[in-house]
């Protein structure tokens, strides 16, 4: 028994056009978000990740200074 003769035999239980259709737009949604997340992580990538000269040193004593 093939696809189309399975689909078919349960026709009246399954909407087949309407699960077709949310399994669609599931992948879109997968496939957009999969985009999303590349562009994304491409920009943060591509960032200038820089502090000011000395910030790190002053956080650090400052931390230390009040405990």
């Amino acid at each position: 028994m093939d696809v189309k003769d399975k689909m078919l035999r349960y026709k009246d239980k399954v909407n087949w056009a309407e699960e077709i259709r949310r399994f669609i737009e599931e992948r879109i949604r997968q496939i957009e978000a999969e985009d999303s997340f590349r562009r994304i992580f491409g920009e943060l990538k591509n960032a200038s990740w820089s502090v000011p000269r000395g910030f790190s040193k002053s956080i650090v004593r400052e931390d230390r200074d009040s405990g």
